[in-house]
């Protein structure tokens, strides 16, 4: 079976019912943002449920912002947020992580992908301005992959200890990294005013 192949589900088959949608969409997106756009990647041409696009990082926020308040997209739900680690590649010029927004239309039940390739050490903007709800997801990517988001009011590990050492959900990290703590952390007391 090929990956293409549509698969029945309770939604029907997505690539033929937003087929046109997207393509509208994608053009318009490609027209407004026609520097910001790095590559696209459509149902149908390649094995992805849902269009991708690739933006450049400067343009993250502006990309997100068209997407939520668009008249025809409507994308308002920031249905997810998290991070692709490619694995570090000696001598590579292939960024090693991908940041990935999966976004959710609620008005056309339409959903967009969007991702933005980076290197490592390289920092992106935080999405809390268009979405509130960024916010521990942005934090969970920080902690699991070390990725830094400017402008974050709050960028600390939210499910490891302060303590823990490295980031679980890299490539490099080790298979059995355990790390065993023999004293709790201390109370932030400014959390608890």
């Amino acid at each position: 079976m090929d990956i293409r192949t549509p698969v029945a589900n309770n939604y029907g088959d997505l690539a033929t019912k937003f087929a046109d949608t997207w393509k509208s969409q994608i053009s318009r997106l490609q027209t407004k943002f026609s520097g910001a756009i790095e590559e696209t990647r459509m149902p149908g041409e390649f094995p992805v449920d849902v269009p991708i696009l690739y933006v450049k990082k400067d343009s993250i926020i502006g990309v997100l912002s068209f997407l939520k308040t668009e008249q025809g997209f409507d994308y308002g739900f920031l249905a997810d947020l998290t991070a692709i680690d490619e694995g570090p590649q000696e001598g590579s010029s292939v960024p090693r992580f991908e940041m990935v927004y999966n976004l959710y239309s609620l008005s056309t039940k339409a959903r967009i992908r969007v991702k933005v390739r980076l290197r490592e050490g390289e920092e992106i903007s935080t999405a809390i301005p268009v979405w509130q709800g960024a916010d521990w997801a942005e934090r969970e990517v920080f902690d699991m992959f070390g990725i830094k988001f400017t402008g974050h009011p709050d960028l600390r590990r939210i499910l490891m200890a302060d303590q823990w050492q490295g980031h679980p959900l890299r490539k490099d990290y080790p298979l059995r990294g355990y790390q065993l703590f023999t004293e709790p952390d201390p109370i932030n007391q400014s959390l608890l005013d």
